[in-house]
């Protein structure tokens, strides 16, 4: 019988290695990156069984590396491995197509059950949190509750980058884009969420979320 392949992402090299002796002697392990963006290159290159991948990562994250692999190969089957015990993490993981949600402090029991059900096409979600992710889907609290949801990909990206106190010249430099592009998106934002100065839009950021993940 022909092994589960496996795709490993997490910016965290000292975890990534914990996980490949975790993953190693159940699952063919056929790669490890360490970006959101490496993460796309690679599963079309690779074309792995599942990718297991943590959410909080620089470049893309991967609830939003999720939502670009789904266009490029709609069969994709991942499980968010991740330290966010929160809901609203879980439920957009899981909007965005993810058939497993593990909670990092679980992973020595739970990661192995989460790849298997994966790869036969099932979900797996950390009992952890698993009741209370029910109880919010029961209520009809959705991701697209957060205003952080009607950003674009890229508005996303480039706020995190402005949380992180780059300038316009350099995110353009970074994204390869001008910086009147970048000035673009950054008012746009602001006219989306309804803010009117940088300040508050870095403030929303920081409150909503968007630079954490």
């Amino acid at each position: 019988m022909k092994p589960v392949t496996v795709l490993l992402a997490d910016d965290h090299r000292i975890v990534a290695e914990g996980l490949k002796r975790l993953l190693e002697p159940e699952f063919e392990l056929i790669g490890v990156v360490e970006d959101g963006r490496a993460l796309l290159v690679a599963a079309r290159e690779l074309q792995p069984d599942v990718i297991v991948s943590d959410i909080s990562m620089p470049e893309l994250n991967g609830v939003e590396a999720l939502e670009e692999l789904k266009k490029l190969i709609p069969e994709v089957r991942v499980v968010f491995l991740t330290m966010h015990h929160n809901v609203a993490y879980a439920r957009q993981a899981m909007a965005a197509g993810a058939l497993g949600y593990v909670l990092k402090h679980s992973a020595a029991e739970e990661l192995i059950l989460a790849v298997r059900a994966a790869a036969a096409g099932r979900t797996f979600v950390s009992p952890a949190i698993a009741g209370e992710l029910l109880e919010s889907l029961r209520a009809g609290d959705g991701p697209n509750d957060n205003p952080a949801a009607r950003l674009t990909l890229r508005q996303r990206e480039i706020l995190r980058l402005l949380v992180d106190g780059h300038s316009a010249k350099a995110i353009a430099a970074r994204l390869d884009i001008s910086p009147r592009t970048v000035e673009f998106h950054k008012y746009a934002m602001m006219e989306t969420l309804g803010v009117t100065t940088t300040a508050e839009l870095i403030r929303f950021a920081l409150q909503s979320g968007v630079s954490d993940v």
